[in-house]
């Protein structure tokens, strides 16, 4: 068994961030494929609305998928 190299990520934890990553992609396309005119729609909205809601916005969900993932991994 090879243990990783001090420093660098695991193999694993590469795999599950590539694994993650994909899944996101994955939900995404059936979201457009499933509803393209609402998808359309929503963009809209998303380009009239100021940079400070954006950011906040995806500020409260990058915390709240960090939140999923540490529950998951079973940290609560």
């Amino acid at each position: 068994m090879r243990r990783p190299r001090q420093g660098r990520c695991s193999d694993g934890v590469v795999t599950e961030l590539l694994a993650a990553l994909g899944l996101a992609v994955a939900i995404e396309g059936v979201i457009y494929a499933a509803f393209p005119d609402a998808m359309k729609k929503f963009m809209v909205q998303v380009l009239a609305q100021p940079v400070s809601h954006l950011r906040r916005a995806g500020l409260v969900a990058a915390m709240a998928g960090v939140f999923v993932v540490w529950l998951v991994r079973g940290g609560g």
